[in-house]
C-alpha cells in the first residue's frame, strides 16, 4: 500500500462482524394520510399485546427471551426500559403486568447489526488508563465507523496495545453490545441542546455502541475524529463527527471524560454544515483551533473562543500533486511534535483514488505550511482495493509515541488495519 519504504504494516485486520448486534428502538407510525391525532399506532400494538391470553403471552415472552438471551445481557431490563420510554410518550391508565411490559418493549425494539456491512475509518487516542501497558509501549482506544442495514453508520470502539517489540494487538470484541441510556435534556436535543448518553452498563469499551438518536443523525454518525484535549491540566476526550439526516449534513461534537458518559451537541456557525472538521489537542493563543475542509477542496485553519461555534477560517493547504488534484483534507486532529504540528492528510486523485499523506505546520502559527509530502504515504493496494467503496485508504487520526507514528486506517470503506512510521524519516521525506 505504500509508495515509499517509510511504512511498516501490521497483519491485523478488523473486519465487520454481522453477529454483533445491539437492541435499539423500533419506531412505528402510520403514513401521513392514515394518522389520527391522539391515536398513534403504538396504541394499537399495545392493545394487541394486552389481548393475548395468559398462555399466549407466556409462550411469546419465552420465545423472545430465549432468542435475545443468546447475545444480550439483562434482556428484561432493556425491554422494560424501552417500555418506559414508550409510556412516557403514550400514557395508558390500564394495569399492565410485568410480562406484558416486557413484551410491549420487545415489539417496539429491534435487533440491529451495526457493523454488518463495514467497519472502517478508525481514529486512535491514548487510553486514559495505562495500567498493563507494555514496556516502551502504550494502551490505546480506537473508534471505528460501523455500517449496518440501510447504510446507517454508528460508532463502535476497541481497545489495544502497541510496543516496538510486539507491534499492535487488539483486544477481542465482546459478543455483547449495549445501547446507551439517553438522559432527558432541559434544552432538548432537537433545538440544539445537549444530549447525554450513559454507557455505564457496558462492562468493557467494545460493548459501547453509539447509534443514531437524533433527527440530524437519522442516516448516520460518520467518521468520529477523537482527540485527547488538554486545557489547564484538565484532560477530556472530544470528537467531531458528521451527522447525516439523509438529506443534510452537519458537524457535531462528542464529549466524554471516562468513556462511560458522553454528551452530543451540534456545532454552530457558517462552517457547521461541513464534513471533516478536527480539533487541535490544545488551545492556541488562548483560542480553540480546528482544521476543516469546508470548500471540499482545501484544508482550512479556524479558531474560536467557543468550542461549538465556528466561522470563516483561512485556507492553508491546497492541492498540488496529482494524487490530490481533486481534493485535500485532514485525516484527524493535528499531532504536536517537536518540529511543529504533524497533520495526516487525505488526497483524492484520478478515478477517485483516496490516498493518505502528511504535512507539517508551524507550532506557533499553524497557518504556516512548513513542509508536505510530494508522494502519498499510503495508497490503495491492488490486492485490497475492492470493498464497499473501492480505491480508498482513509484514517480519522493517529498518535505519536516516542517518535513513532501509530496510524490506523480504513481500506475500501470495508475493514481497518494499522501501520507505523518513523517520524524522523517521515519529516525527511517532505519537501
Amino acid at each position: 500500500m505504500a509508495v515509499t519504504d517509510l511504512v511498516t504494516f501490521s497483519n491485523i485486520q478488523l473486519r465487520p462482524d454481522p453477529s454483533r448486534t445491539v437492541i435499539r428502538p423500533f419506531n412505528v407510525d402510520y403514513p401521513g394520510p392514515f394518522k389520527v391525532e391522539g391515536h398513534p399506532r403504538v396504541e394499537r400494538v399495545i392493545d394487541r399485546v394486552l389481548s393475548l391470553s395468559h398462555d399466549e403471552l407466556h409462550a411469546e415472552r419465552e420465545r423472545v427471551t430465549a432468542s435475545l438471551d443468546e447475545r444480550h445481557r439483562d434482556v428484561d431490563d432493556l425491554l422494560l426500559h424501552r417500555f418506559g420510554e414508550v409510556m412516557a410518550r403514550t400514557p395508558d391508565a390500564r394495569t399492565i403486568t410485568r410480562d406484558q411490559q416486557v413484551l410491549i418493549g420487545a415489539y417496539l425494539s429491534e435487533e440491529y447489526s451495526f457493523e454488518a456491512a463495514a467497519l472502517f475509518n478508525p481514529s486512535m487516542v491514548l487510553h486514559p488508563d495505562q495500567t498493563g501497558a507494555p514496556d516502551d509501549g502504550l494502551r490505546f482506544i480506537l473508534s471505528l465507523r460501523g455500517i449496518g442495514e440501510g447504510h446507517v453508520s454508528s460508532v463502535t470502539f476497541r481497545t489495544g496495545r502497541w510496543s516496538p517489540q510486539d507491534g499492535f494487538s487488539v483486544d477481542p470484541a465482546s459478543r455483547t453490545a449495549v445501547p446507551p441510556r439517553i438522559e432527558p435534556s432541559d434544552q432538548g436535543a432537537t433545538d440544539g441542546g445537549p444530549t447525554r448518553l450513559q454507557c455505564g452498563n457496558s462492562r468493557e469499551l467494545s460493548e459501547t455502541v453509539i447509534f443514531p438518536i437524533l433527527p440530524s443523525q437519522r442516516q448516520g454518525i460518520e467518521d468520529l475524529r477523537l482527540v485527547r484535549f488538554v486545557d489547564a491540566g484538565e484532560v477530556q476526550y472530544l470528537g467531531t463527527y458528521t451527522a447525516f439526516s439523509g438529506s443534510e449534513t452537519r458537524c457535531e461534537l462528542l464529549r466524554g471524560e471516562d468513556f462511560k458518559t458522553f454528551e452530543m451537541q451540534p456545532m454552530r456557525g457558517a462552517v457547521a454544515g461541513t464534513k471533516g472538521m478536527a480539533l487541535f489537542p490544545r488551545k492556541i493563543d488562548g483560542r480553540f483551533a480546528m482544521l476543516g475542509r469546508q470548500d471540499n477542496e482545501n484544508i482550512w485553519y479556524l479558531t474560536s473562543d467557543d468550542l461549538l461555534t465556528w466561522e470563516g477560517g483561512e485556507k492553508i493547504v491546497e492541492p498540488k500533486w496529482p494524487w490530490e488534484f481533486i481534493q485535500m483534507g485532514n485525516c484527524g486532529s493535528p499531532i504536536e511534535i517537536d518540529e511543529g504540528w504533524l497533520v495526516l492528510t487525505h488526497g483524492v486523485g484520478s478515478v477517485r483514488n483516496y490516498c493518505v499523506g502528511a504535512c507539517l505546520l508551524d507550532k506557533a502559527d499553524p497557518t504556516k505550511l512548513l513542509a508536505r509530502m510530494t508522494d502519498p504515504l499510503i495508497v490503495p493496494s491492488p490486492k485490497e482495493r475492492d470493498g464497499y467503496v473501492p480505491n480508498v485508504v482513509y484514517s480519522c487520526g493517529g498518535i505519536v509515541h516516542d517518535r513513532t507514528l501509530l496510524l490506523p486506517f480504513g481500506v475500501a470503506d470495508n475493514f481497518a488495519s494499522f501501520a507505523t512510521v518513523d517520524v524522523g524519516r517521515l519529516l525527511a521525506a517532505m519537501a
